[in-house]
């Protein structure tokens, strides 16, 4: 099982016009950054639009599009190249524009998108998980983002007062 597979089939859904745009997200993206974690899945965030004339959304063209390259259902999952992928759209402002601010990555030779670290950070923060806010603690832990632009972030998004809990809980000595 190799994430190249996974990123050449998205570039390549890209290309086709399959999808507009796309970014990795979640623990995977994080390992751009961090120490490798395990996961078991992979999470593509996507733009997403409603068909023409249609107010609905519907990620069927992707589905149909891996199945019809021998990708298998499972779940919520589709399976690529032996990776459970979740394509998923936006939830809100913080994930479209950590989506619009993505950046390229080099993978073995392939390019591929991946949130920045500091989008990574504000949307464990948002979520607030535990397995989120270890994650956030790593990222403190190495100086993986740059602290204003997070800040900037987490200010514009509404989540200060998350930002603020956290570092009493987890920061203050």
């Amino acid at each position: 099982m190799k994430i190249e597979e996974v990123i050449r089939t998205v570039n390549q859904m890209k290309a086709d016009g399959v999808i507009a745009d796309y970014a990795i997200g979640g623990a995977v993206g994080a390992t751009f950054y961090l120490e490798p974690v395990s996961t078991l899945d992979v999470d593509i965030f996507i733009e997403v639009h409603a068909a023409a004339g249609s107010s609905i959304i519907s990620l069927d063209p992707i589905f149909s599009y891996l199945c019809e390259r021998g990708c298998k259902m499972e779940g919520e999952y589709v399976v690529v190249s032996g990776w459970p992928v979740q394509f998923l759209p936006p939830t809100g402002p913080l994930i479209e524009e950590a989506l619009a601010k993505a950046v390229e990555v080099d993978i073995a030779g392939i390019p591929a998108r991946v949130f920045t670290a500091e989008y990574l950070a504000a949307i464990a923060l948002h979520t607030g998980r535990a397995k989120d806010k270890a994650r956030l603690l790593q990222f403190i832990e190495v100086h993986a983002f740059d602290l204003p632009s997070l800040e900037a972030i987490v200010a514009k998004h509404g989540l200060t007062q998350q930002w603020q809990r956290f570092q009493q809980q987890f920061l203050s000595s």
